[in-house]
């Protein structure tokens, strides 16, 4: 059994609006076995990694490798864009040591709920990943049924978006593709998807999350 514990603590300043919500970075991360490309922070797996279309949205020009400098160019641009970081999966359990959510066992959450009452500036949470099971936004909505908190749709287009009542605050949730490669297939089964690629045989999963994910990064 590996005990897969999430690396990083949450990444969020005092100004924070929107906040990343993710579940864990793969394995590798939690025992410091990086491979060349990976940058040792949020989302720095080079294979899965939003910041791919995160540069590419800005023309950042970001550094892929296992340096400082590579580490802090990513949180200057979080810092910058009042963007912050938090999955909400502490630790789980695996039987097989892979990046799976389905694959995830015992799992321990991190209280959302409790960070955005502390960081009263959060307006938007990204979840990165639908509502599929073990999921960022499938934990959440287990999470605030024991607020009695209930989220109410806003648009039930991909990505689709809802809302919530905390306290006087009102906050916006994403529910964004998956960067992930095991997410291409869904993509590649969506009607917009295929409209895209109809009217340019070019166009790929990886345009797809740059069009979906610049409206919100």
């Amino acid at each position: 059994m590996f005990l897969h514990k999430h690396p990083y603590q949450p990444f969020i300043q005092k100004d924070t609006k929107k906040l990343i919500v993710g579940t864990l970075p793969p394995p590798r991360f939690s025992v410091g076995a990086l491979l060349e490309k990976d940058v040792d922070f949020c989302y720095g797996s080079y294979y899965n990694s939003l910041w791919l279309y995160i540069d590419k949205i800005h023309n950042l020009n970001l550094r892929y490798d296992n340096s400082q400098a590579a580490i802090e160019e990513r949180k200057a641009f979080l810092i910058q864009h009042q963007i912050g970081v938090c999955d909400i999966v502490s630790s789980a359990e695996r039987d097989k040591i892979d990046a799976s959510d389905l694959g995830m066992k015992n799992i321990k959450l991190r209280n959302l709920i409790n960070y955005i009452k502390q960081f009263p500036s959060i307006e938007t949470l990204l979840f990165i990943g639908g509502n599929s099971k073990n999921g960022p936004e499938y934990f959440f909505r287990k999470q605030i049924k024991e607020h009695q908190i209930k989220l109410e749709i806003v648009s039930n287009e991909i990505p689709r978006i809802h809302e919530f009542a905390l306290g006087n605050r009102t906050i916006k949730t994403v529910s964004l593709t998956s960067s992930s490669g095991s997410a291409n297939r869904a993509i590649g089964s969506m009607l917009l998807y295929k409209q895209l690629k109809q009217s340019n045989p070019k166009f790929n999963t990886f345009d797809f999350r740059v069009l979906q994910y610049q409206d919100f990064f």
